[in-house]
């Protein structure tokens, strides 16, 4: 069975590297989004979102969903650390082992 994970794995390693083959070297000027996407957030950024400050414009107005969207896992994952650091204190004072033993997590 070791095997058959084996070879799985490497062929996703070998289509991750046919994939990512194709892409644009770091940093090549020529690349699409140095092209097209930049120029347009510099010269309409200002007219589009009425705010002077670019970076501003990027994220609020422009990627204001994806924006969002960082800010909720990363506030999801306080949670749950904040959470679970409560349950244990609240909690059992044994250790992960001894709850494994007894059966009770």
């Amino acid at each position: 069975m070791k095997w058959v994970n084996a070879l799985i794995m490497l062929l996703f390693i070998a289509l991750m590297l046919y994939a990512t083959s194709g892409l644009p070297g770091h940093a090549d000027p020529q690349a699409p989004a140095n092209v097209h996407v930049s120029p347009t957030y510099i010269e309409d950024s200002v007219e589009d979102t009425h705010t002077p400050n670019i970076v501003t414009a990027v994220l609020a107005d422009y990627r204001g969903y994806d924006t969002l969207g960082e800010t909720v896992v990363i506030f999801t994952a306080g949670l749950a650390c904040v959470l679970i650091l409560m349950r244990r204190k609240a909690g059992d004072k044994g250790t992960l082992s001894e709850h494994h033993r007894s059966g009770h997590m």
